[in-house]
């Protein structure tokens, strides 16, 4: 069964189909948003990982050869 509908209806129906395709490229946006801040975060925590590994490292190397500095207790 086909409707005929008017130019004025067509035109709105036109309208109405771009208003609802906006909103999906906006969420695409904030997807895309999204991902780039969890591989940031994840990027962060990795090289915070090594660091505190590294410090670590250097602590355990400095402590075989000499001792650290110690500062007295009050």
């Amino acid at each position: 069964m086909t409707e005929s509908y008017s130019r004025q209806r067509q035109r709105a129906e036109i309208a109405f189909g771009k208003m609802q395709s906006a909103p999906t490229a906006r969420e695409r946006a904030f997807d895309e948003l999204d991902a780039m801040k969890i591989t940031r975060e994840e990027k962060t925590l990795r090289l915070r990982e090594a660091r505190l590994a590294k410090e670590r490292q250097d602590r355990s190397e400095r402590g075989s050869t000499a001792p650290e500095k110690q500062t007295p207790k009050r």
